[in-house]
Order: C-alpha cells, then sequence, then structure tokens
C-alpha cells in the first residue's frame, strides 16, 4: 500500500508526495508538527497540514532570504531572524564574516528541536555561539529592541495561525523602529500565482513604515504554483541591484546574477505592487 501526503494549497489546487515512513509527529502549544520521509524530495517539515520545507530544495530559499537583503546591506552585524526555527536562515546568516550576532525569534521551541533531530543539514547554525535563541513571540520581540538590528529576516509560516500578526501594519511599525539607520527587512510574501490579493494587502501594509519596498521571486518547487515572493523594505531608497561581493560565498542557488535576476518582475507581478 502506498502512503500519500497531500497539502491542500488552495480550493483548486493540492500537491501530492509519496511517503516511505513518517518520522515524527506531536502537537505541539501552536501547531501540528511532522517529519516525513518522501521519495522525491527527502525529508519534509509540515506544519498544521502544510509544507514548510524539503531537504531537496529548502536552499533556495534560505539562500534568497538571507543573502539579498545581508548583500545589500553595507556592513550587517546584528540580525534578527523571526519565524525560521528550523535553522535554515540562520544557516545562511552566519556566512556572513561582518554578523557578530543573530537572534533567532521562533516562538514554538519543538520546531526547533525537531530540526536539530531530523534535519542536521539545516541546524548547523545553532552550535554557533554568535547564535540566540530568543523562544517567543516575534512581534513582542520586535516591539522591546527598538533601534537593535542592521537586518531583519521575517522568516514566518503562512498568515494562519501563530504567523498572522507577521503581515500586518502594526508589527511592519514595530519592525522598521527595531531596525538602525539604514537597516533593511526581507520578508517571505507569498505566491504571485495564488496569493495575490495577499501580497497587495501586505505591500499596503508595509507603506507606512517602509516607504521603499521592492519584490523579488524565486523558485520553490514543493510551495504553491512553484513561485514564491520575497520583500526587501526600508525606510530610504536603496539599490537592489548592486549587491556587495563577498568572495567565497558557499551557496547552492544565490549568485549576484540570480540576486539582480529575482528583482525583474514580469508585468503581472510588478503590477501587484504597483500601485502601493
Amino acid at each position: 500500500m502506498e502512503l500519500w501526503f497531500t497539502e491542500k494549497q488552495t480550493e483548486g489546487l493540492a500537491l501530492s508526495l509519496l511517503v516511505t515512513r513518517t518520522l515524527h509527529r506531536e502537537r505541539t502549544p501552536f501547531q501540528d508538527l511532522a517529519v516525513l520521509e518522501t521519495v522525491q524530495y527527502g525529508r519534509l517539515l509540515v506544519l498544521d497540514g502544510v509544507v514548510m520545507l524539503t531537504e531537496a530544495d529548502e536552499f533556495i530559499y534560505h539562500e534568497t532570504i538571507a543573502h539579498v537583503p545581508l548583500l545589500l546591506h553595507p556592513e550587517p552585524r546584528i540580525v534578527l531572524v523571526i519565524g525560521g526555527g528550523d535553522g535554515g536562515t540562520v544557516r545562511e546568516v552566519l556566512k556572513h564574516p561582518s554578523v557578530e550576532k543573530v537572534v533567532l525569534a521562533e516562538i514554538d521551541e519543538r520546531v526547533i528541536e525537531a530540526s536539530r533531530r531530523f534535519f542536521p543539514t539545516l541546524s548547523t547554525g545553532f552550535t554557533d555561539p554568535r547564535l540566540q535563541l530568543a523562544v517567543g513571540d516575534g512581534i513582542e520581540h520586535v516591539r522591546n529592541h527598538p533601534g537593535t538590528y542592521d537586518v531583519i529576516l521575517v522568516d514566518s509560516t503562512d498568515p494562519v495561525g501563530p504567523g498572522v500578526g507577521l503581515f500586518e501594519a502594526d508589527f511592519y511599525r514595530m519592525a522598521a523602529a527595531a531596525l538602525r539607520p539604514g537597516g533593511l527587512l526581507a520578508a517571505q510574501t507569498e505566491s504571485p500565482f495564488v496569493n495575490r490579493e495577499l501580497i497587495r494587502h501586505i505591500h499596503k501594509n508595509m507603506k507606512e513604515a517602509f516607504p521603499f519596498r521592492r519584490l523579488y521571486l524565486a523558485p520553490i518547487p514543493t510551495y504553491p504554483a512553484g513561485w514564491w515572493s520575497f520583500t526587501l523594505a526600508a525606510e530610504a531608497e536603496v539599490n537592489p541591484l548592486e549587491p556587495r561581493i563577498l568572495p567565497g560565498l558557499a551557496t547552492k542557488y544565490y549568485t549576484p546574477e540570480v540576486h539582480r535576476a529575482a528583482f525583474a518582475l514580469p508585468p503581472f507581478v510588478a503590477e501587484l505592487v504597483r500601485k502601493e
């Protein structure tokens, strides 16, 4: 008998993966957490029935959310990652020698523990002395740390459950206040195919706190429709097409050329945020 995991991504779209075994499942204080072994993509992390990452394609997402803003900042030293309890974004941030401290604000400690156990290639940064774990609400964390960070990375779940407040205007105002002068924020902002109104909503909510906003894209095979958006935001104008070059940066997806191409938006995507 074959066992398939199916994520219903929209009312008319689903992703199914053939599963060889269930490695772990639990109900945490916040969500249902499962780790599955799949034929196509290796190990799979699922929260509340939604694919968070797979071993096969996680590097695209984590390199894109981390290196784009970090290489647009002249010298990122203090970085906050909100969500991202799997450790993939932290792993990428710690590749930057200018970074002195990374704070991981993850509300669900059980995600961190599951990653330590089942995703060793993602959780390598958890032993780095530059990492500070701040288990708790990321919204409260930014509220309590004004003027602290050079870069904030919002590596959130979808806007449901624990992650819903990370897409609202109040959070963006607090995040802007938590940045040092010249600071940057980057956030995952969902699918330009199936979350079009949500992307408009996010950019509208960002508008007051971050006058400068630029959408950028990357292909994530296991996310809805296979194409994902991120938003770079700042209080002042930034040239997103001139990243610093970091010699020796080990990546499997990110390059300066890929960085620049990520900001080349097809017209149907550009129109989502043109008015905002």
